[in-house]
């Protein structure tokens, strides 16, 4: 399944794997971007020139970038890198740009909380719990959601333990 995802008016070139069940993006249309390119061949060599930097400082984000089919700009269906959420968020670390600074402060506030719920576990519960109530779920569906969640953790370690 792919679709075009916009940002700031801008195209996203992007993939859903079912098999993975996660989102593939276009690297040159990150790139693009935050680097405020409009030309995809100006991108594209960015992106060849920050793939051979990043391969001399040993970043794995360039090894496990893959490639897939998707809609090139002169229409045809060419290969093109594309990288996961996880992967573009390490990229955009990569790139000095004005745009990528809100998506390092980001990052930097969940790596904050995400070390903050391994001291306190119950944090993340409460902001599990929040998420739900901003969805507009029920204080039923979530009190459910939250013992099936129990429930299931407890069935799959009593299944790792056998």
């Amino acid at each position: 399944m792919n679709k075009v995802k916009l940002f700031e008016e801008k195209i996203v070139r992007s993939t859903w794997d079912e098999k993975a069940e996660k989102w593939w993006f276009s690297i040159t249309d990150v790139i693009a971007i935050l680097t405020d390119q409009s030309d995809y061949e100006k991108s594209r060599n960015y992106w060849k020139w920050l793939k051979n930097k990043l391969k001399e400082e040993g970043s794995e984000v360039v090894s496990i970038a893959n490639q897939l089919k998707m809609l090139a700009p002169d229409k045809k269906m060419r290969l093109t890198d594309v990288a996961d959420t996880e992967q573009i968020l390490r990229l955009v670390q990569s790139i000095p740009s004005k745009k990528a600074e809100p998506f390092k402060l980001w990052l930097a506030k969940v790596g904050s909380e995400r070390l903050d719920e391994t001291i306190d576990p119950e944090i993340s519960i409460e902001r599990a719990i929040n998420s739900y109530r901003h969805l507009g779920y029920s204080e039923s569906w979530i009190n459910q959601r939250i013992k099936s969640i129990e429930v299931r953790k407890v069935l799959m370690n009593g299944i790792k333990a056998e």
